[in-house]
């Protein structure tokens, strides 16, 4: 937030060739610190970007007398700005150093800057470290036999055109240096720079524009305290976005970000603030900052309606971006809107009943398109409960670690350890003792649970391998494996990467997920549904085991006749020759 005892704030993008005037360093700043290293990649970066514009990090200052301003903060790079103009005047004659650095204590570093010697560079840290870096600025132009005069041409071209830094000077209401060294503090916190959303606010806010009067100021002000703290709900942002809410210190630069169409492979750190200073040269300010809330009121809006809240979510969850979207959302209809909604869901899957069928988890593709239609499941089963105000919580689907699991496993993939080989024979030994066998194939039980126990202690791969195979005969129903790795044995767990237990059989698995239902754990519904034998008939039923008319009630209501994805899916071939 922009300290409340500021009352004026000049910002804005300013070549760096533009920049004049004395800049004065207070005593609560250290001195120079580059290392060559930092000069380097600075002037690489500014270079190769040759004729794109490019932004630096802000330099904030508060004016003392004309042209001569305290610099708050951003010390380090004016110093390089400085020692690289430096050193393109004396290549060419023609180029003019507009500005200078004067300091509170260290007077002596001001001559040393218009003079740089190397026998003087070791009198000081600071003059160590701004010697080395006015040599690596040399060792740069002069690299490899390059035309130091040409790239001198090109980068003071390049100042003055394509690169700024963002100028952002504050006038404090007591003008005192308290007030410059609680900004200087709050910048340099953490080493955290202003973030787009405080530069943003600070255009909003400042009191250069006829535009904002001090109601409307106060108005703007709270309304953004107000989308702030909304945003901080975990169950909105879970919805409206696929980032970590840690990405964002101030959550409103996501609506900003949204706004500018600001792409993960952005380079610009601060393509943001600059989308905003464009639109403010055409735009009103006070009609851009309604947009912004109607931007915001709009997702709120979807937020808050059970449908679209449902659709939408899924969506960006599985990665359709959101600016996309509401971009589609303006020129149409609320109807036909909610319609575009099931298309956009339908191409997304594009999948037919026939394809998830041939849809095996071995095949990585495949295993992805697994997902989102598990995911599907889940969303729009909580969607289309009756009289529920539960939602699906996309906040707990990203938090958590989802992986594409076996409901029934058949391989020990993973049980590599004497430890988790233990653990495995622990957790299945408790569902042979506990689930009811007959009377002939209680022996082969008895004698099964004998053989862990000898070899408990004196497990080897080998042993493992065969009591692996003889539990699994024995907790499974007769007949093929083929369905193993088909979406009929497929369910959304989050078991921690718990090796032991995504290796093992039907019954172990219910029993931890009752475990964690008990003790208040988020379980996707069609997870706890599954184990819970939700879908399956009661007549002639088992608990224990996941067998085929399990798996084909699974499938029915998954995506059969009136299946809870079917209306997603793209019809059959032979449903459009019919």
């Amino acid at each position: 937030m922009i300290m409340s005892n500021i009352e004026e704030v000049i910002l804005e993008p300013k070549l760096v060739n533009k920049i004049k005037g004395e800049f004065y360093v207070p005593a609560y700043q250290r001195g120079y610190r580059w290392e060559p290293e930092n000069v380097t990649l600075l002037l690489d970066d500014i270079y190769e970007n040759g004729d794109n514009n490019y932004c630096l990090q802000p330099i904030v200052v508060k004016e003392r007398s004309d042209n001569t301003y305290e610099l708050i903060d951003g010390q380090q790079r004016l110093t390089t700005l400085f020692l690289i103009i430096k050193y393109m005047a004396k290549v060419l004659p023609f180029i003019e150093l507009n500005f200078s650095l004067t300091y509170e204590t260290r007077t002596k570093s001001a001559e040393f800057l218009k003079d740089i010697k190397e026998d003087e560079s070791n009198e000081n840290i600071d003059f160590y470290h701004i010697y080395n870096a006015y040599k690596t600025i040399d060792e740069w132009f002069n690299e490899d036999g390059d035309d130091k005069n040409l790239k001198a041409i090109n980068l003071y071209k390049y100042f003055g055109e394509r690169v700024s830094v963002i100028w952002y000077e504050v006038n404090t209401a007591k003008n005192t240096l308290e007030d410059s060294i609680a900004l200087f503090t709050r910048l340099n916190s953490g080493k955290i720079p202003l973030t787009n959303a405080e530069l943003v606010k600070a255009l909003f806010l400042s009191k250069d524009s006829k535009e904002i009067t001090a109601e409307k100021q106060l108005e703007i002000a709270t309304s953004w305290d107000t989308i702030e703290s909304e945003l901080h709900d975990s169950n909105f942002w879970g919805f409206i976005t696929n980032a970590s809410p840690h990405k964002y210190a101030t959550k409103i630069e996501l609506i900003f970000d949204l706004m500018s169409n600001k792409s993960d492979s952005e380079r610009d750190n601060f393509y943001t603030f600059f989308y905003f200073i464009d639109k403010m040269k055409s735009d009103n300010k006070i009609l851009l900052w309604q947009s912004i809330q109607d931007y915001y009121s709009l997702l709120k809006e979807w937020f808050e309606k059970r449908d679209i809240f449902h659709k939408v979510g899924y969506l960006v969850a599985t990665g359709t971006p959101l600016q996309e979207i509401v971009k589609s959302a303006k020129d149409q209809t609320k109807t036909q809107f909610e319609s575009s909604l099931d298309k956009r869901i339908t191409n997304s899957l594009n999948l037919t009943s026939d394809d998830i069928l041939d849809l095996e988890y071995s095949n990585k593709s495949d295993a992805r398109k697994i997902n989102k239609l598990l995911l599907l499941f889940n969303v729009e089963s909580t969607r289309l409960l009756n009289n529920a105000t539960t939602k699906y919580s996309f906040n707990n689907y990203k938090r958590k670690n989802w992986s594409l699991e076996h409901i029934h496993a058949q391989n020990s993939q993973g049980l590599n350890t004497v430890e988790l080989q233990q653990e495995w024979m622990d957790l299945h030994e408790k569902s042979l003792l506990n689930i009811a066998f007959s009377p002939e194939k209680q022996e082969v039980i008895n004698n099964l649970i004998q053989l862990m126990s000898d070899s408990y202690d004196s497990i080897t791969s080998e042993k493992f391998d065969d009591i692996f195979i003889k539990v699994f005969d024995v907790l499974s129903e007769e007949g093929g494996r083929e369905y193993m790795d088909t979406i009929t044995n497929m369910a959304l767990l989050s078991l921690e990467n718990n090796a032991a237990l995504n290796n093992s059989t039907f019954d172990v698995k219910r029993n931890k997920i009752i475990e964690m239902d008990k003790a208040g754990e988020y379980i996707p519904i069609c997870t706890k549904r599954v184990f819970l034998k939700y879908y399956s008939d009661s007549t002639n039923n088992q608990l224990h085991f996941w067998g085929e008319k399990d798996r084909q009630a699974y499938k029915d209501e998954m995506f059969g006749d009136g299946g809870v994805v079917t209306k997603y899916l793209k019809p059959t071939l032979k449903a459009e020759e019919e």
